[in-house]
């Protein structure tokens, strides 16, 4: 699966994310970009977004894209705070769906 980290997300997490392609906003230099634009940049080139902006769900939505999303919650984005999800998060990367949005945490 080809994943990348939202800006919220500490990039060493995707360390931790094996057995899938992982990239980053920032690396790609999309951190200025909107949710809209980022989800529209997406399309054809990621598979889903991870990231801890719990209002995407709710502010975008996904039916027909070809991209899912996973929501981190935790108490703050900090890695020591979200690594505790990395297992559940490894397991929604292997079962989520395009146009499916998923909250871990």
């Amino acid at each position: 699966m080809r994943v990348l980290i939202d800006n919220g997300v500490p990039w060493r997490l995707g360390n931790a994310i094996t057995g899938h392609e992982v990239s980053s906003v920032v690396k790609l230099g999309w951190s200025d970009l909107d949710d809209g634009v980022l989800l529209d940049a997406m399309d054809g080139r990621f598979d889903v977004l991870i990231t801890v902006d719990k209002s995407i769900p709710f502010q975008r939505n996904l039916v027909g894209r070809p991209l899912a999303l996973i929501v981190l919650r935790a108490k703050s984005n900090s890695l020591n705070q979200l690594k505790p999800l990395i297992p559940a998060l490894l397991d929604a990367l292997a079962t989520i769906a395009p146009g499916e949005a998923r909250v871990i945490g």
